[in-house]
């Protein structure tokens, strides 16, 4: 059996105590997270009694199968100095995607979040292109994310509709794990003016040695193109009882990879709620920068800084 990564020697109880020193005063922008109402689109992966996949991967994940809307999300915020979010579609399985994109903006009109919403289009379909112009007609439309990275990534019709992205001025939010991050690069290396936005550090699956070493040079391969950001999220859906000790690893290589100035934080809230807190996943990124010496202006960049300049917000 290969050796996992250590754990932290301390639990939660020593966290709380480091969680009473935390400053909290440089503000946080929010770069993942999600909104769901179950009787407005399908959402097949949260009906009940929940997909088999879903629940090996999440755990018993029946406490977010309930309606998750922008006034509960913003009361998650109260305390963590978030300034704004970015919302990033939840799977919705809606028959026309763009109508989970109207349903957004509203309520970004309304509540003034999300400030940038990433949308759902399939690159893959010929009629991609005509999609993407009815979903840049909303003024909070950033980028664009699919279900998974192609396996065929040099396909005639996914090609064509990733370069139309530049036309409409939207990023391409990689969802890919090792086995595809170097596609990902090839791809944002074949189109240097369009931004490309790494999902939940590259979505490591195992918390093993030998996965570590592979995730770690899959980034920083990734990290040569240099219209590649990192967003640092989503840690919790594999690590379900991680601590500050067992994500720094992970957090500090994608750092290391795409220094202070293409490197982010989000949460994934709320899926990430089965396992932490919000302020306690937020005071987790900010307890590793601060203790790992980071100079204050390079925690704002990597905390709130970042977030706006890539999402434009």
């Amino acid at each position: 059996m290969r050796a996992t990564l250590p754990k932290a020697t301390y639990r939660h109880a020593d966290e709380n105590q480091i969680a009473a020193k935390v400053d909290r005063s440089i503000p946080f922008i929010e770069a993942h997270h999600h909104l769901w109402e179950l009787e407005r689109f399908p959402y097949q992966w949260l009906r009940d009694p929940g997909t088999a996949a879903h629940n090996e991967r999440l755990g018993d994940y029946k406490m977010i199968r309930t309606d998750w809307g922008i006034e509960r999300l913003l009361k998650e915020f109260y305390g963590s100095n978030v300034i704004k979010s970015v919302h990033v579609e939840g799977d919705s399985r809606a028959a026309d995607p763009v109508e989970e994109t109207a349903w957004l903006q509203s309520i970004a009109d309304s509540y003034g979040f999300p400030q940038a919403i990433v949308v759902f289009c399939d690159l893959q379909r010929g009629d991609a292109e005509a999609q993407l112009a009815r979903h840049a007609a909303f003024k909070n439309i950033r980028g664009v994310r699919i279900r998974e990275h192609p396996d065929d990534a040099d396909a005639p019709v996914f090609r064509k509709a990733y370069a139309a992205l530049e036309k409409y001025n939207l990023s391409y939010e990689l969802n890919a794990s090792p086995g595809k991050l170097v596609s990902g690069r090839d791809v944002a290396k074949a189109y240097p003016r369009i931004q490309v936005i790494l999902g939940h550090a590259g979505f490591p699956l195992e918390r093993t040695r030998d996965y570590f070493a592979l995730w770690s040079r899959e980034i920083s391969t990734l990290a040569e193109a240099p219209n590649v950001a990192c967003k640092i999220s989503g840690l919790g859906m594999v690590d379900h009882d991680w601590t500050v000790e067992s994500i720094r690893p992970w957090v500090l290589h994608c750092i290391q990879a795409f220094g202070v100035d293409r490197a982010m934080f989000g949460t994934n809230w709320p899926v990430d709620i089965l396992y932490s807190t919000y302020l306690r996943q937020i005071d987790a990124y900010r307890t590793i920068l601060s203790t790992e010496g980071f100079s204050r202006a390079d925690q704002e960049k990597l905390l709130y800084r970042n977030a706006e300049k890539f999402y434009r917000i």
